[in-house]
Formats: C-alpha cells, sequence, structure tokens
C-alpha cells in the first residue's frame, strides 16, 4: 500500500460521502424509536460499509471510504465527542440558498477542548480499514479543527482569548491525528467549510472584532501548527466547501481572497476544490499553488445531480486549469460528497456510481492512472 499511497490524492478520487441505502435509513429509524439495538443498527451499517467499499473498487477507485455512513452530518459527529464540545438542536438551522432551511443540529464548546483518546472514529477506522484489506487505500474524513471556529461555537466565558482557544484545538487535533494514525490512517483529509466561507465576498467579516485576513492567517495557522510534525507517510488534504445539503450550497465566492495564503501556504498534500458550475469563479486562483506542491483536485464533475457531464468539455476544463498547475499537479474528482449529511443528494445510487466511473475513466485518459 505504500507504493500506491505515494500518489494520494488520485488522480481519480472522491471527497468522501456516499448516499445512504434505504436499509440504512430504516434501521437508524428503528433504532431512533427503540425498537432494534446500537449493536444492531452497527450490523447494518457494516454490510453496507462492505458493499460500497466493494463498489468503489469495482468503478476504478485507488482510495475507498465508508461513505460516512456511521455519521448524521459531515461534521457534527466527529466534533461533539471531543472534550469540552457538545451537540444540541439549535432554534434554526443552516440557511441555504433560496431559504432553505437545513435540519436543526450543531455543536458548542461547553468547556476545555481537547481529544477523546476513546473517540468513536478510532475504533471505526480498525474496522474500515480491517474491511478494505489493502485493496485500496483507506481514507479517512474529517472536519477541519478550522470548523469549530464558526461563529456561536466558542464560548467566550470558557476562551475569552481567541489564541487560547485556538492552541488547545491545535493540541486537539494532533492528538487525533496520532491517535488516528495508530489506528492506520495513512489519507486523511480535512473537510473546511469555513476558510471557503471566508473566500466568499457575500460574507461579512468586518463587523467583528477581527478582520477577514485576521481570520484568514489564524485559519491557516491552525491547519498548519496541527500537521507541524505528522509522520512523512500520513498524507494530509483539505478539502473546501460552499455547502452541500439536499443538492442545494450555502455561498459562493471565487477562490480569490484565500489564495495568497491559502494555496501557497497550507503544508497539505492536496486540495479538493470546488468548480462545477459559475459559483467558484475561475482557475486564475490556481496560479498561487506552488510548482511541485500540493496536487489541486479539481471537482468539476458535480455530486449535486445525476446527469453526467460532457467528457470532452471536463477535459477541456482540466486543459485550462493546466495554464496555471501543471497538468501532473492535477487530479479529478466530484465537487463534494453525494451525502454530506444523512439525507443525501437528489440523484440515484446508480447514478452515483456512474458519476465515479466516469471519473475514473477520464483520470485513465487524461493521466493513465
Amino acid at each position: 500500500m505504500s507504493i500506491t499511497l505515494t500518489k494520494a490524492p488520485f488522480k481519480a478520487d472522491h471527497v468522501g460521502s456516499l448516499l445512504r441505502p434505504e436499509n440504512l435509513h430504516l434501521a437508524r429509524k428503528e433504532f431512533k424509536e427503540g425498537n432494534i439495538s446500537v449493536e444492531q443498527l452497527r450490523e447494518v451499517e457494516t454490510k453496507e460499509i462492505k458493499r460500497i467499499v466493494d463498489k468503489q473498487i469495482e468503478v476504478g477507485l485507488k482510495a475507498v471510504t465508508d461513505g460516512e455512513f456511521r455519521r448524521r452530518f459531515w461534521h457534527t459527529d466527529f466534533l461533539e465527542h471531543l472534550n469540552g464540545v457538545e451537540g444540541y438542536v439549535p432554534e434554526t438551522g443552516y440557511i441555504f440558498h433560496g431559504n432553505e432551511e437545513t435540519e436543526r443540529y450543531n455543536v458548542r464548546n461547553t468547556g476545555k477542548i481537547s481529544f477523546n483518546p476513546d473517540h468513536p472514529f478510532i475504533k471505526d477506522f480498525i474496522l474500515f480499514n480491517e474491511i478494505v484489506g489493502g485493496r485500496a487505500v483507506a481514507k479517512q474524513t474529517i472536519p477541519s479543527p478550522n470548523q469549530l471556529f464558526n461563529e456561536g461555537i466558542r464560548a467566550e466565558t470558557i476562551y475569552p482569548d481567541i489564541e487560547e482557544y485556538a492552541d488547545d484545538i491545535i493540541q486537539t487535533y494532533r492528538d487525533a491525528i496520532k491517535a488516528f494514525y495508530e489506528a492506520g490512517v495513512r489519507y486523511l483529509q480535512f473537510d473546511d467549510v469555513y476558510i471557503a466561507g471566508l473566500s466568499s465576498p457575500n460574507i461579512p467579516f468586518n463587523d467583528g472584532k477581527y478582520s477577514r485576513d485576521q481570520l484568514i492567517d489564524l485559519a491557516l495557522r491552525v491547519v498548519n501548527s496541527v500537521l507541524e510534525g505528522k509522520p512523512v507517510d500520513l498524507h494530509v488534504t483539505t478539502h473546501l466547501c460552499r455547502g452541500n445539503y439536499r443538492s442545494n450550497w450555502a455561498f459562493a465566492g471565487s477562490y480569490e481572497l484565500i489564495a495568497p495564503t491559502l494555496f501557497a501556504k497550507e503544508n497539505v498534500n492536496g486540495f479538493f476544490l470546488e468548480y462545477d458550475d459559475d459559483r467558484s469563479g475561475d482557475f486564475k486562483p490556481l496560479e498561487y499553488i506552488p510548482n511541485g506542491g500540493a496536487q489541486v483536485v479539481l471537482g468539476l464533475v458535480t455530486s449535486k445531480f445525476g446527469e453526467l457531464e460532457d467528457k470532452e468539455k471536463i477535459k477541456a476544463r482540466i486543459k485550462e486549469a493546466s495554464q496555471y498547475v501543471p497538468l501532473e499537479q492535477l487530479a479529478l474528482s466530484p465537487q463534494c460528497g453525494f451525502a454530506s449529511t444523512h439525507h443525501g443528494n437528489k440523484l440515484t445510487e446508480e447514478e452515483q456510481w456512474e458519476k465515479l466511473k466516469f471519473i475514473a475513466d477520464i483520470a485513465n485518459e487524461v493521466w493513465g492512472f
């Protein structure tokens, strides 16, 4: 696996989450109503994870995920199991495009933050890695440490100083990385909606205590501090997302505002970037990616709808991006997961697999991966 891993992120890759099958939805409903045990729910999850691992390999992917099948949301399930963080039901959900409100659930800071050595994601990965069995690279996805800087999470009575808050988050994620590495993780992805929000001109940051530039600098410093001293054979990527809920999105904006800092200086092996429509702007901000530095995984194929894109148009866009980043430093993926929350996007499972095979086929034609 170590030889293959040197190519992570892969020329054909994917963000992580997959559509939950109906029997998993039903099992969760039965568990919530008290009709089955947590062990019985876990049996259903494990059976479905085995199935989708086989399917990911079948369509030609070198890295596979558990589809986030043991989670309800892409971020809260991980964060609420950190010490000093709890999940709760707020008065409103997030407001997406068209005034669509998401399911009401979030996390908040309740005490000093640290990593819980009994975090369930560690046990979950060990079993997942056994299921993969070396047939592909087992990829683990977690929310970026920057997600804890979202408005309304930090309790200023506990952390009046944002720097102290940042220091504890950094140590928490260092401990998390150590635990994941010891569990066998060699390909780790940070999902970062927060810093993608910093790139959106429609989201104001100048009416608070900190300017947009200060927050961008802090976000970079947090991730790079987390990654200081990480094992050389641990490959880490950042996925930037502008919201993905039932095929809807939260905000728009090019990468122009964050590129000089993030693209130029974040010490990751790759960036997964949304480029499936005009909301993300053009490829020009990619000029800040160092030559020979991070891989750029172009999210040119949408995960929001089932219709396949035109293959030649995708290949033409890859060529266009290569004006700013060498072709050998580019890769291809969907712009986001297929089910960032348990609700899933508005396409069928068959269409999902067709999208992933489409990506693998294009990657093979462009790079011979």
